[in-house]
C-alpha cells in the first residue's frame, strides 16, 4: 500500500469538483482530483449537453452575488481553454405571476437592481412565435441568461487544473475517509492511500456513501432528459429561441435552443423516483417520456412530438432545496461541497473559489449561511 502526500484531495471532479481543481491550481496549492469515472462522465448529474445560466434567481435572492461572480468565471474559464463553454441566448421565466418562478424572478431583479422585461402577449407571440403562452401567463425576459455546455466545462476545467500543476486521477474510487496523523485526513484507495491537509468531497449522488457519520438528508432523484426534432432547425437556434423555465399545470420545466442544428433538449424539474446512484435504472422508457411529449404538444409549436433521444441523469436533493458547503462536525479538516438540488451546475466556478477558501482556512467573499451543512440537525 503506497502513501501519497498532498495539499487537498477533492473526491469527485464532476461538475464542481473540477471547478475546484481549477481554482485550487490557480493558487498553486498542491491538489489531487479522484475520480470514480473520469471527467466528464455521464453517470451523475454533469451531462446532457446543456445547462441554464440565469441571474435573476427566484430560488433566493442572496444567490445573485454569487452568479455574478459565476458569469465571470464561465468567461474566464471559456478564455484559458478556448472552448465555446458559455453561450448568451438570453432567457425567459413564464408562469402565474403570483407563481414562484415569475413572482421570485421579479424580487431577485428587485433586491439586486436587475434588468427585466415584462412582455405583454401580443409582444411575446411576435418574439417568439415557438413558444406558446397559456391564459394568465407572464413571462419575462432577462439578458443574463444563457447555456453552458457541462461537458466542455467539466473536461475544460480538469485539463486547465492539470496543465496548472493537479493531479487529476480517473478510475480512482475512494473507499473511505479518516483522520490521520498530524492533523491530516487520510483518503484509501484500493492500493493507495492519499494523506491530506485537507479533503473536498463534490461527490454528489455519492456523498452519503463518503460520509456516513455526518447523517446528511439527501436524496437522490432520477430525471429524464429529450431531445425533440425541429421542423425547421433555425427557429430554435440561440439567437432566437432562448433558455426559458417556465411554471405550467403539469409541473415546472425548462428547455435550450439546438445545440446541435437538429433537436431541442427539454425537461421537467420536479418529479422523479428516488433511486440510489449505483443501481440507477438508466433505460429510458416510453412513460418517462410521456409527460415531455405532452409539454411538447401544448406548448412548443415548431417540435416533433416524438424525441429522437433520451438520457437519465441525477439531482441530489436537500430537504430546503438549497445546497450544502461547509464542515460536517464528524469528520476533521473535510469540506463537503454539493447537494445541489437540481440547480448548481451555473455557480461551479464561484463553488470552486469558495471550497479552495475553505480548504486554505481563508474566509470566502460570499455568505454561507443559507448552505449551512449543519441546518438540518436536530
Amino acid at each position: 500500500m503506497t502513501t501519497t502526500r498532498t495539499g487537498v484531495a477533492v473526491i469527485g471532479t464532476g461538475t464542481m469538483g473540477s471547478a475546484i481543481m481549477w481554482r485550487l491550481s490557480e493558487r498553486g496549492i498542491p491538489a489531487v482530483g479522484l475520480e470514480q469515472f473520469t471527467p466528464g462522465h455521464d453517470r451523475g448529474s454533469g451531462h446532457g449537453e446543456s445547462r441554464i445560466f440565469r441571474t435573476a434567481y427566484h430560488e433566493d435572492p442572496a444567490y445573485v452575488p454569487m452568479l455574478r461572480a459565476a458569469l465571470r468565471g464561465w468567461r474566464e474559464l471559456g478564455e484559458q481553454t478556448g472552448e465555446p463553454v458559455l453561450t448568451m441566448t438570453g432567457g425567459l421565466s413564464i408562469g402565474p405571476s403570483s407563481g414562484v418562478i415569475v413572482g421570485g424572478s421579479l424580487e431577485a431583479a428587485r433586491v439586486h437592481d436587475l434588468t427585466q422585461e415584462i412582455l405583454d402577449p401580443a409582444e411575446f407571440g411576435t418574439r417568439f412565435p415557438t413558444q406558446r403562452l397559456r391564459g394568465g401567463d407572464t413571462a419575462i425576459w432577462e439578458n443574463d441568461a444563457g447555456v453552458i455546455r457541462p461537458e466542455l466545462a467539466i473536461t475544460g476545467a480538469a485539463r486547465r487544473a492539470s496543465e496548472l500543476g493537479a493531479s487529476v486521477r480517473p478510475e480512482s474510487r475512494v473507499l473511505g475517509i479518516e483522520d490521520g496523523p498530524r492533523n491530516t485526513v487520510l483518503v484509501r484507495l484500493d492500493h493507495e492511500v492519499i494523506r491530506a491537509d485537507h479533503v473536498v468531497v463534490a461527490a454528489g449522488a455519492w456523498i452519503p456513501g463518503l460520509l456516513p457519520a455526518a447523517h446528511l438528508p439527501l436524496t437522490v432523484e432520477r430525471k429524464i432528459l429529450a431531445w425533440f426534432p425541429a421542423e425547421d432547425p433555425t427557429q430554435f437556434g440561440p439567437d432566437r429561441f432562448p433558455v426559458f423555465l417556465r411554471d405550467s399545470p403539469e409541473g415546472t420545466w425548462y428547455g435550450f435552443p439546438t445545440m446541435d442544428g437538429k433537436t431541442v433538449k427539454i425537461a421537467l424539474h420536479l418529479g422523479g423516483r428516488e433511486t440510489d446512484p449505483d443501481e440507477l435504472d438508466r433505460v429510458v422508457h416510453d412513460e418517462d417520456t410521456a409527460p415531455l411529449r405532452d409539454l411538447v404538444r401544448h406548448y412548443l409549436p415548431g417540435l416533433s412530438s416524438h424525441p429522437v433521444r433520451a438520457a437519465v441523469c441525477m439531482y441530489t436533493n436537500t430537504p430546503d432545496g438549497h445546497f450544502i458547503i461547509g464542515n460536517p462536525p464528524a469528520y476533521r479538516n473535510v469540506t463537503v461541497v454539493s447537494a445541489c438540488s437540481g440547480h448548481g451546475f451555473k455557480f461551479a466556478p464561484v463553488i470552486g473559489e469558495i471550497a479552495a477558501d475553505l480548504s486554505c482556512g481563508s474566509t470566502p467573499e460570499f455568505p454561507l449561511e443559507l448552505f449551512d451543512v449543519n441546518r438540518f440537525s436536530d
